[in-house]
This record gives C-alpha cells, structure tokens and sequence, in this order.
C-alpha cells in the first residue's frame, strides 16, 4: 500500500512537471501573459517549490502590484518559508482592498498563530467570524485554536455553531466529541455518540470514540 502511494504521488508529480514544461515555453513565446504566470506560480505550489512560487508572483506583482491572488497565493508560499512579516504585509495588502475576504483573514489569523502571536490571532479569528456569521468554516477555525489553547468551553461552543450551519457534517460532528472528551465531559459525548449511531454512521468511525470513553471511565 506505501509503495503504491508513493507511485501515485511520483506520477502525480511527473504530471505537475510536465505542465511546468509547457507553460515555460508558452511564456517564452508570451513573456508578460500574467495568466501563464499564474498558472506556472501554482504549479510551483503544487510541487512545494516555494521560493519559485515566490519569484514568480514577484514578477508579476511588478507589473501588476494590486493583483489579490498573486498577493494572497505569495503569501501563503512565504508561510511555507516561515517568512512571517512578509506574509503578513501580503495578506495585509489583500485586506486593505476586500477587507471581508475571508482566505486572506484567516491566513493572517493562521501567520499570527504561526508565530506565537496569540492575541492577535484571536482577534482576527474574531473579526471573520462576524464578517462570516453563517459560514461553518470560520467557527471551526476559531475551534481548533481555541482548543490549541484549551479554551474548551468557547471552544465547544464554536464547535456547536459551526455543526449548527452544516448539520450533515460527520467530521465536525466527531471534532466536537474529541473535545467533549478531552474536556472531561464524557457523558455528553456518549450522548452525542449515541445520535450519531441512530444516524446510520459507520461503526468504525465511532469505535475508538466509544473505547476512549471506557478506558476514561475505568480510570
């Protein structure tokens, strides 16, 4: 099974260099096509050539200094390098044009987590969870690093709301239980276990959910 995984992945990559091939030539033939640029930063992306990625929206960004998903997409190569400032300046750019864009803010909020800055990583996961009232995703980011922190109960409560907007959802519905447990309430993630049992949900998926609850209580 690894070595199947790791052909998969050496063809996968094989794919993304060949790609990378051709639109090298295209932009030979078409040096200041910003689509090209695009393309190939992304295929840099893809194979984790961060500081070709980098390069490349550079260049870009020289021509056209207030294109957001060069800005955005730098950025987030630059995360990649633990290039935090300059992350933060390009996710900042970003902002100062869609201040409710909400990649660009979470990725400001992950740089400040990044980088040890907890306070300001609070806050800007405050500020997209009401620009983004109704998104799920946005509560479960606030969650996870609420619960990084062992915040639990505002945690829990993220964790609610986002299940709140996206019901059908499995896995915020096994995130939430791993808290409850982490959090010592073993009784409400039994219960919660058991709603997803009527559900119909795979018993695998439950198992270890159940086992950790008896091993807590033979403690």
């Amino acid at each position: 099974m690894i070595c199947s995984s790791v052909t998969f992945s050496q063809t996968n990559n094989q794919q993304w260099r060949d790609s990378l091939n051709s639109l090298n030539r295209k932009i030979e033939l078409s040096p200041y096509n910003t689509d090209l640029h695009l393309r190939k930063a992304a295929v840099n992306l893809e194979l984790q050539q961060w500081e070709y990625a980098v390069d490349e929206y550079t260049l870009i960004l020289r021509y056209e200094s207030k294109n957001l998903s060069a800005l955005y997409y730098r950025a987030y190569a630059y995360m990649h390098l633990r290039r935090y400032d300059l992350a933060k300046n390009d996710y900042e750019t970003v902002l100062a044009s869609v201040p409710t864009n909400k990649e660009a803010r979470l990725g400001l909020a992950y740089m400040f987590q990044s980088s040890g800055r907890r306070k300001e990583a609070l806050e800007q996961l405050n500020i997209v969870v009401e620009q983004h009232p109704e998104d799920p995703e946005v509560y479960v980011a606030r969650a996870s690093y609420e619960a990084e922190l062992k915040l639990y109960e505002i945690a829990l409560y993220d964790w609610e709301e986002a299940i709140k907007r996206k019901p059908a959802n499995i896995d915020y519905a096994l995130s939430y239980i791993d808290l409850l447990i982490i959090s010592g309430k073993n009784n409400r993630a039994k219960t919660e276990l058991d709603k997803l049992s009527g559900r119909g949900v795979a018993t695998s998926l439950l198992h270890p959910f159940y086992n950790r609850l008896k091993k807590a209580k033979n403690k």
